[in-house]
């Protein structure tokens, strides 16, 4: 297995995950700060991984495999944190509508693979939006340094549950052929 640059970014992404919970557990008011400049961090490597591996042409399948397990970790775990530090429905709702679409279209490609088929749902500018209104919320909702940026947080958050429905249906749609034929 060849280690590149962004790879090598996965890894420490991977690797900030566990100082990112124990951040948000800290007793000191500076602790969601700490939080959100962990999830900041982490998420500036996914997007410079991402640019470097283009960019080098430096693509593996091991990176090809990793980075979005690391990008779902990150973000279940933030949904999770969230969910704990509000303890409450209307936070835990779209937080699980998240967390259940990552698993509902983790398995659809698994099979899909399975089956020999590869559905392939372009990454739409809805895909885009619900990710860049998903890590706003979380990022404005694990710092939450205003009650303004947390009301506009919590926006941010059912806006990415919308859009995350909405891109499943997607991904449904476009394999509905082999869902139903199989």
């Amino acid at each position: 297995m060849q280690f590149t640059i962004p790879t090598y970014l996965t890894f420490f992404r991977v690797i900030l995950i566990p100082f990112f919970v124990l951040a948000f557990y800290l007793p000191f008011s500076w602790g969601p700060t700490v939080t959100a400049l962990l999830f900041v961090i982490a998420a500036v490597t996914d997007w410079f991984d991402g640019f470097l591996a283009r960019r080098l042409k430096q693509t593996t399948a091991f990176g090809a495999f990793l980075d979005p397990v690391a990008d779902k970790v990150l973000v279940a775990i933030a949904l999770v944190l969230v969910t704990e530090h509000f303890h409450s429905w209307w936070i835990t709702l779209p937080a699980a509508t998240m967390i259940a679409r990552e698993i509902i279209i983790s398995a659809l490609r698994e099979w899909m693979a399975e089956i020999g088929k590869r559905s392939s749902v372009a990454v739409s500018w809805i895909g885009k939006f619900k990710t860049s209104a998903q890590m706003f919320a979380l990022l404005a909702l694990l710092w939450r340094p205003s009650e303004a940026l947390t009301i506009v947080g919590i926006i941010a958050l059912y806006v990415a549950a919308i859009l995350t429905f909405w891109s499943m249906f997607q991904y449904l749609k476009a394999s509905s052929n082999d869902l139903m034929n199989s």
